[in-house]
Formats: C-alpha cells, structure tokens, sequence
C-alpha cells in the first residue's frame, strides 16, 4: 500500500499542483500533528492518515490554482483547513484562519508554531463580530454554510472588488440563484479530488465595487 506522502505527491500531480519536498514535508507534519491531537480532541471525524490525504490536504488545496489576491481569510477554519494546507502551498500569501471554538484555534497555534508558519494568523471569534477594516483580498470557506448564509455573515470582511471562495459538495446552483445584487458567480468549477468519489465544486462570487 502507498505511504502517505506517494498518495498526497502522486495526488497533487493528478491535480496539477507543483509543491517542492519541503512543502510535501510540511503537509505530511501538518496531517500527523491533526491526527495525534485527534486522539484526545474531537478535531476531524477522519481517523485514518490515507484518507486523511484525500479528505484534507488533497480537498484543501483543489482550490489553489484559482486563487487570486495576497491576503485571504479562512472562515470556520476548524482545524485548519483549508487555510493551512494553502498557506504551505502559497507561502507568500498571508492566511488568517478564523474559528470560534477555542479548542481548534489553540490547535492551529501550535501547528503554526511547529511547521514554522510564518505567514498564518490564528483568530477565535464569531465571523460576524469580527471587524478587519481593511478587507481580506478573498474570503474562504470549506463546507461552511449555505452561500446566502455565508455572504450575510462574511461579507463585511472582503474588500471591494474581492472574492469569495466557497468549496461545495453537490452543484450549488440553487443557491446561487439567490444572491443579493451586491455580488455575482463569476466562476463555478466542478473540481476532481483523486481518491473521492463525492462530487466537490468551488463557487467564485464577486462582490460588486461600490
């Protein structure tokens, strides 16, 4: 059976994603430490690290290669993904992973400070409290709420002219045909995760320069 890193660099090749060794390195850390926290702490319902590969490093970063911007904010990070299986993958973006649990947000704080991530923030509040002035250059989400729901809760934190990325399951066309003026699907891709069957989509939402 292949190891763990054959799964995950053998996957992101299918995927097209060019990583160095020190970047599949610290993935594999990255898995490892989510793994052996889970065996005290409810982090993942995932147990296994093979599937771990595909469940979360593999479904983290099918999303890479339609990124854009330099400063971006994973919402409901939980155990940190995706923010911090992008963050190794784009190093010179910056990644703000936001939770309101406090067990998961003291988890992602120490992954950053064991994998040396010098390019994540670790934030615990409610996504509708918080306040960034400034705006995040995109807003992400994996499997976090409906996008109506996400845009009214999220959509004080992207800039004018940002983006929201949301990683879906089935085709969310439905929901999209219920956005408020204020933003537009400009990109909707059905995504192939090697190793899931599951259908998976990334839905790209503008929102509209005021």
């Amino acid at each position: 059976m292949p190891t763990s890193r054959k799964l995950l660099v053998s996957g992101l090749e299918a995927m097209g994603l060019e990583l160095t060794e020190p970047q599949h390195d610290k993935l594999i850390e990255y898995l490892q430490l989510l793994l052996k926290w889970n065996e005290h702490f409810n982090l993942t319902s995932v147990r296994d690290e093979q599937e771990a590969v595909h469940r979360h490093l593999l479904d983290s970063l099918a999303c890479v290669q339609y990124l854009e911007g330099e400063h971006y904010l994973d919402v409901g990070s939980g155990a940190g993904l995706p923010g911090i299986p992008i963050s190794i993958a784009l190093p010179d973006a910056r990644v703000d992973c936001m939770d309101s649990n406090g067990k998961k947000t003291r988890f992602i704080r120490q992954a950053v400070s064991d994998l040396g991530l010098n390019n994540v923030a670790v934030i615990q509040s409610r996504v509708e409290e918080f306040r960034f002035e400034l705006g995040y250059d995109a807003v992400l989400s994996r499997a976090f709420s409906d996008l109506p729901q996400m845009l009214a809760l999220c959509g004080h934190l992207c800039r004018s002219g940002g983006r929201f990325y949301a990683m879906k399951g089935v085709d969310p066309r439905e929901e999209t045909a219920v956005l408020g003026k204020e933003y537009i699907v400009s990109q909707l891709h059905k995504i192939n995760v090697p190793g899931l069957e599951e259908q998976r989509h990334l839905v790209v939402i503008e929102r509209m320069t005021k």
